[in-house]
């Protein structure tokens, strides 16, 4: 029985490239997310065996996605593909449940090895991304936790894409009042006081592309 893969990536092109080299190694593409929430819920219908996300992904980023998705698909094992090698991108996604990590500069000679392996149980990082945790470690680097919860950096996430907060608060299923007093918890925990600030942020921690 064939492997059954959901792909989730908002770039058109690199999305058929995906489609066709995975279905050339003889994988079952399920699906196509364009964004996070797409992804949670063409999961949830098709149970795949993997997810392959990106983490920039629009209105609902592949980390929160991938929490997401693991609890409508418990037995699904999810690999983030993405251009980002730092080490606490790598470390909060592996926080997120995400059992694999393939940078999309890799991705031809990586992710078939990747899928492989988060099936058998195990965690697969690119060679580029182990060697820079383990540099990392040895010279006793300390990454901080991320001070937001969830919804905070769901929030954050629709401020920074230029969304207005009756649009936040309709994507999210949420009050004008409640994004409001995210956002406001927002400015505090991080001290910026302006949209400026978290725009930067946002894209300093890979929430959105620049």
């Amino acid at each position: 029985m064939a492997i059954r893969v959901l792909l989730c990536e908002d770039h058109v092109m690199f999305l058929e490239f995906l489609d066709g080299f995975l279905s050339r190694a003889d994988f079952e593409v399920v699906g196509h997310a364009e964004n996070g929430f797409q992804a949670v819920e063409l999961a949830r219908k098709t149970q795949p065996d993997v997810v392959i996300t990106d983490l920039a992904m629009p209105d609902l980023n592949g980390l929160d996605a991938a929490q997401q998705i693991l609890e409508v698909s418990p037995k699904t094992k999810i690999i983030a593909l993405t251009m980002h090698s730092e080490d606490e991108y790598v470390v909060n996604a592996l926080r997120a449940g995400v059992k694999g990590y393939v940078l999309k500069t890799q991705a031809r000679d990586d992710l078939v090895r990747a899928i492989r392996e988060v099936l058998r149980g195990a965690v697969y990082l690119s060679p580029e991304v182990s060697h820079l945790l383990v540099d990392a470690y040895l010279r006793g680097d300390k990454l901080s936790d991320d001070p937001l919860t969830p919804r905070e950096r769901q929030v954050l996430q629709l401020v920074a894409e230029g969304k207005t907060t009756r649009e936040a608060a309709d994507i999210l299923g949420i009050s004008v009042k409640t994004v409001e007093t995210h956002r406001g918890n927002i400015m505090e925990k991080l001290g910026i006081h302006g949209t400026a600030g978290l725009v930067r942020y946002a894209i300093r921690i890979g929430l959105v592309s620049a």
